[in-house]
């Protein structure tokens, strides 16, 4: 059978173990190095053009990156490849340079993480790249009133990050795709199993495999998954840009994909619990939760998406002052920035410099990721910390 033909959960147990790259093991090995020995000029000449499954420099990748971009292509049908890169933002930032020049626009979403935000305002502008952010909610026919003679691509973020809009992803990539625009989608939080992005049309779908990929907050790592039609874009920026990952870090990813499925499920399924035991409180005055109705855009999430994670806001009823002071008192949740481990983590909402387009949701907000802890545990150091 194909990797197509397969169903996704066995996709993410057997992508990328191919035998050539993994003998009689289970896994496929860690294989680390920086040069390649070949025995005679001819098959030195040979490895190149550098291709996956060919080994020719260690920048180029071995069998432990191999793996990981064959297992990550297999959960998008239809999509030709995938790089990796050393962070998520890595990838969003080449994603761009892949399919933008000097002169171009890209439309960019107001509701877009804010390191992507910055290497529009930073990087881009510096290569004479104009960015014109437009609202998350935007229907596809208000795209085709957005369009300039300069737009080249359309970048989606669904949900967004920090307020949790949910877009009409499949809509606006067909709308782009006649208005000639290459669609990238930041896919961090549903991931690929939960919203295959190239089958929904998407060109360019990009994962901060930091997050749910890797699964246990002990690796830095990024990947875009390309179609057909953005694939030698893609593959040409990453050789001449001269990115690559650890095979460390690769491997770590791919042990973590293993048990995505389940993983996701369990965050799904405790954040749901806590999200709506949050809803009733009345110190909430919103859960932000793409699951729930409350959620802008929740129609297109009930639509398109296979599941939830366990990442969701909260709007607070009371102060800035209270909101720290609340977050300060939770025991079980740790502050930081990050999310898509097994732990839970709170931090603070703040979009100064981070909106353009549109009204956010206003009031004190904290940004929750529900861990693999016991729901009932957290729902009690929530409700000491609201108290």
């Amino acid at each position: 059978m194909s990797d197509e033909e397969l169903g996704p959960l066995t996709r993410l147990v057997h992508g990328g173990r191919r035998r050539e790259w993994r003998g009689k093991l289970v896994n496929v090995p860690v294989e680390r190095t920086s040069t390649v020995l070949f025995d005679n000029l001819a098959e030195l000449r040979g490895a190149y053009p550098p291709r996956d499954g060919s080994y020719s420099y260690g920048r180029n990748g071995t069998a432990t990156q191999w793996a990981l971009c064959d297992a990550l292509t297999a959960l998008e049908p239809g999509a030709a490849g995938t790089r990796l890169f050393p962070s998520g933002a890595a990838a969003v930032a080449m994603a761009l340079i892949s399919v933008l020049g000097p002169g171009d626009e890209l439309l960019m979403v107001d509701s877009a993480y804010a390191p992507s935000r910055f290497f529009c305002e930073g990087e881009l502008k510096r290569l004479g790249v104009t960015t014109r952010y437009y609202h998350p909610l935007i229907t596809p026919e208000q795209l085709r009133d957005l369009v300039g003679p300069h737009s080249r691509a359309l970048f989606l973020e669904s949900p967004g990050s920090l307020t949790f809009e949910v877009q009409d992803v499949p809509g606006l990539a067909a709308a782009a795709k006649e208005l000639g625009l290459v669609t990238l989608l930041d896919n961090s939080c549903a991931t690929s199993l939960f919203f295959p992005a190239i089958a929904r049309g998407v060109d360019l779908s990009i994962t901060a495999c930091t997050k749910y990929i890797g699964g246990h907050s002990d690796v830095m790592l990024g990947a875009v998954t390309a179609s057909p039609a953005a694939w030698e874009a893609l593959n040409r920026a990453v050789r001449q840009w001269g990115t690559a990952v650890s095979p460390d870090d690769a491997w770590l990813a791919l042990r973590g994909l293993r048990t995505l499925d389940v993983r996701l499920r369990r965050h799904e399924q405790n954040a749901l619990e806590v999200g709506r035991w949050l809803a009733e409180q009345p110190r909430v005055q919103r859960v932000l939760h793409p699951a729930l109705p409350s959620c802008p855009g929740h129609e297109h999430f009930a639509r398109d998406f296979a599941g939830s994670t366990g990442l969701f806001a909260i709007v607070l009823d009371g102060t800035t002052a209270a909101r720290d002071a609340f977050i300060e008192r939770l025991t079980l949740f740790g502050i930081g920035w990050s999310w898509g481990g097994y732990e839970s983590l709170a931090s603070p909402v703040d979009l100064t410099g981070l909106r353009s387009v549109g009204q956010p949701p206003e009031g004190p907000t904290v940004r929750l990721h529900i861990g693999l802890e016991d729901p009932a545990d957290l729902i009690a150091d929530l409700a000491q910390a609201l108290a």
